[in-house]
């Protein structure tokens, strides 16, 4: 997802830089929102992460001897 933010802002700097605002425009708006998604998830998946990482104990194994 962060590739298709960079491919996005990549877009709109070209298009910007040969005049087409329009484009450039919806093309930076595009890589904000596609952008602010992936921090979201990002921030939930870390979140979640050090959670889950808390509460799981490790189960011991009876061992036959």
């Amino acid at each position: 997802m962060l590739y298709w933010a960079a491919l996005s802002l990549v877009i709109a700097t070209i298009t910007a830089s040969l005049g087409f605002t329009g484009i450039a425009v919806s093309a930076v708006e595009a890589a904000k929102v596609i952008f602010l998604f992936f921090l979201i998830l990002f921030t939930g998946s870390l979140v979640f992460g050090m959670v889950r990482r808390r509460t799981v104990k490790p189960v011991e194994i009876a061992r036959k001897d």
